[in-house]
C-alpha cells in the first residue's frame, strides 16, 4: 500500500554521554527510530511506515514498533549501527565514533517501496547509492537527511566532509535538511546561510531546511525564506534525535497541506519538547500546538 510518508534508514544502537550523563547509557537511534515514534504519538491521519535494516541485536526495537502499530520491514544484517555521541554543556555539539556499521539500502530492496514522500536518514556515507535516490524519485518525491553522506569514518572518528556524488544526488532530492554546520561543509564553507540555500536550490531542491539547533531554523522554497524561531525548553536533557524529530514535523505537517512556516513552526515545537528529555518525541499535538500558540499571533 502507498504511504505518504515512508522513512527509510538504518535503526541504531546509540551510546548517549552528556554532562548530565556522564557515565552514558544505551538506547536505540537512528532516523528511522526517531522519526518512527515522533509520527506516532501525531494523529494517524497520515499514512506512514518505515524500512530498516539491522543486526540481531535491534530487533526486539524493531518489534516495539511494530507492537505500537507501525507498518515496518526490517532486513536482517550481519550487524546494526553503532554510534557513539558525547555531547559537551553546549548540545549544539557533538562527538561521534562509529563503532559498528550495517547493510547499505538496494534497489532491490527497495522495489517494493511506494511512497508518495520517500525521506531518506542517512547515517553513513554508502547507506544510499546514487542509483537508488534516482530509482526512489522516479517513484515519489524524495526527502534527503544529508548528516551520512557528509560523514567520513577514520578508524572510529566521524570527520565532516562533502562527498563526490552531492550534484547527482540533490539533483533528484525534494527537500533537504541540512543543519548549520552540514551546510558550511555541503557549500564550500559559504557563511551567509541565504547564499549557501539559494546555491543549494540551483542544484535542484525544492526546500531547503537549515536547523539551527538552539537558534531555530530557516527555510528557503525557492522564492523566500521563513525564519523559524527556536522555542525554549523548559529543560535541556539530550538533544540526540532533534533533527529528525524536526523531519518528522515537518514531513507530517506538509503532507497535511501546511505552508512551509506552518510546518516549520510545528516541527520546531516538537523539538522543544523532544529536548527536556532522553530518547524519542513523546508528546502529542496538543502540547505541540499550545507551545506554537503561545509564541505567536497567528497560530496553526
Amino acid at each position: 500500500m502507498k504511504k505518504d510518508i515512508l522513512c527509510i534508514g538504518h535503526i541504531t544502537h546509540d551510546r548517549i554521554i552528556t554532562p548530565a550523563l556522564p557515565q552514558g547509557v544505551d538506547c536505540a537511534g537512528g532516523t528511522a527510530f526517531y522519526v518512527a515514534w515522533a509520527m506516532q504519538h501525531l494523529p494517524h491521519d497520515v499514512s506512514f511506515g518505515v524500512i530498516t535494516a539491522t543486526g540481531d541485536d535491534l530487533k526486539h526495537e524493531v518489534e516495539k514498533l511494530r507492537q505500537a502499530g507501525i507498518d515496518i520491514t526490517n532486513f536482517s544484517s550481519p550487524s546494526s549501527v553503532y554510534f557513539e555521541n558525547s555531547y559537551g554543556r553546549n548540545m549544539n555539539n557533538r562527538r561521534q565514533r562509529v563503532m559498528s556499521k550495517a547493510s547499505p539500502f538496494t534497489i532491490e530492496k527497495l522495489s517494493q517501496a511506494e511512497a508518495e514522500v520517500f525521506h531518506l536518514g542517512t547515517l553513513l556515507q554508502d547507506d544510499f547509492s546514487p542509483e537508488v535516490v534516482e530509482y526512489l524519485a522516479s517513484k515519489g518525491r524524495v526527502c534527503v537527511d544529508v548528516q551520512g553522506y557528509l560523514r567520513e569514518v577514520r578508524g572510529q572518528r566521524v570527520y565532516a566532509v562533502d562527498w563526490p556524488d552531492k550534484l547527482r544526488v540533490l539533483k533528484h532530492t525534494d527537500i533537504l535538511k541540512v543543519n548549520e554546520h552540514e551546510i558550511d561543509v555541503l557549500t564550500d564553507g559559504e557563511r551567509d546561510l541565504q547564499r549557501a540555500a539559494r546555491l543549494i536550490a540551483k542544484w535542484g531542491v525544492r526546500e531547503v531546511l537549515v536547523t539551527l539547533g538552539s537558534y531555530g531554523s530557516i527555510i528557503y522554497d525557492g522564492d523566500r525564506f521563513y525564519e523559524i524561531p527556536g522555542y525554549a525548553p523548559r529543560q535541556v536533557v539530550d538533544a540526540t534525535g532533534c533533527g529528525d524529530t524536526y523531519a518528522a514535523g515537518y514531513l507530517y505537517a506538509r503532507a497535511r497541506g501546511a505552508s512551509c512556516e506552518e510546518a516549520g513552526r510545528l516541527a520546531a515545537a516538537m523539538c522543544t519538547l523532544k529536548l527536556e528529555h532522553t530518547g524519542p518525541f513523546d508528546s502529542n499535538i496538543e502540547e505541540v500546538l499550545n507551545i506554537v500558540r503561545s509564541h505567536t499571533d497567528d497560530p496553526l
